[in-house]
């Protein structure tokens, strides 16, 4: 445990970032969840809006620092390719 006032502090802050963190990598993959069971369904329309979803949630997990951007755009050209095998 730490002693000094600044070291309380961060671990305080870490605490608050990391709750932050889990709950928007949570929020992620249910997204990328609903999205894939879509597809696994066959259903077109419900694909397309869990689609947009996912990639929303992607993109804001880029722009909160939780995923790379290059590992982001793995992932949306992923999605991608599984909307249109459906088609």
């Amino acid at each position: 445990m730490p002693n000094i006032k600044s070291a309380k502090k961060r671990v305080k802050v870490i605490a608050a970032k990391t709750l932050r963190n889990k709950m928007l990598k949570s929020q992620l993959n249910t997204a990328v969840k609903k999205f894939k069971a879509a597809v696994e369904a066959g259903d077109k329309e419900a694909a397309q809006v869990a689609y947009v979803a996912a990639v929303k949630k992607v993109d804001q997990a880029v722009a909160k620092g939780i995923l790379h951007k290059n590992n982001a755009a793995h992932k949306k050209s992923q999605f991608t390719l599984m909307y249109n095998k459906m088609a």
